[in-house]
């Protein structure tokens, strides 16, 4: 019977392979050995274990041609799946832990170790990594029907201590931001000028230059993409 502990094992046969952004896998060809993203590193892991088309924008499509989405995962986890706090998904081994895209920021989706960490395709920069659920941001846990998985013994999972930088209603005006703007600019990415107000302009400009440079492309200027920017953080 497909287990959440497959699922993870599985997953993490894949560490040290590429990423690359939006590629498409092929969820059953048991020998992919990448690039990968991280919705389709799921998918893929959940479709080897149990034969399942799960997270996808179609999943009654053809499993070589399934394209697995972040948004199809929170879309299938209200709609058919089991929603869990993150703090049980922390301590279930082969649950999803989501940061769900909006219509503005991309999502993140990771697998969990069942306890505290991940395994998890998170940038061009990182490739597939082992990782921590800690001091990120993260909606939701997420069960897949049809699998079976060990009682959670809950995690807890530390929150973000800091401030994240990213496109919200009503939007962030600060003076970091502005900092974030200027660095932005002078490495080469148009935010419409410092203004020290995190519109839409900045938001493209962030989610660019984490593309150029390997980064999560989600919109949202953390730790990581803040020290690629050389601007001070938190």
């Amino acid at each position: 019977m497909a287990s959440g502990d497959d699922i993870y094992a599985t997953a993490l046969t894949r560490k040290g392979q590429a990423y690359i952004e939006g590629t498409l896998v092929p969820k059953n060809d048991p020998n992919w050995s990448g690039p990968w993203d991280c919705a389709e590193l799921c998918s893929w892991a959940v479709y080897q274990v149990a034969a399942i088309i799960y997270g996808c924008t179609d999943d009654t499509a053809a499993p070589p041609v399934a394209d697995a989405y972040s948004g199809a995962w929170k879309d299938d986890a209200q709609a058919k799946g089991v929603v869990i706090s993150i703090q049980d998904a922390a301590g279930t081994p082969g649950a999803m832990v989501l940061r769900a895209p909006t219509a503005q920021l991309g999502g993140h989706i990771v697998v969990s170790d069942g306890q505290g960490g991940t395994i998890e395709a998170k940038g061009k920069a990182w490739g597939v990594v082992q990782d921590t659920l800690n001091n990120r941001r993260w909606d939701f846990g997420i069960l897949v029907p049809g699998v079976t998985y060990s009682n959670p013994v809950p995690v807890q999972v530390t929150p973000i201590g800091y401030t994240v930088y990213r496109y919200m209603q009503p939007m962030m005006n600060s003076p970091k931001v502005g900092e974030i703007q200027q660095a932005l600019t002078n490495a080469g990415f148009d935010t419409g000028g410092v203004d020290d107000i995190f519109g839409t302009n900045t938001l493209n400009a962030v989610i660019a230059f984490q593309t150029a440079n390997g980064l999560t492309p989600d919109g949202e200027v953390g730790p990581a993409t803040a020290g690629a920017l050389g601007v001070a953080f938190p």
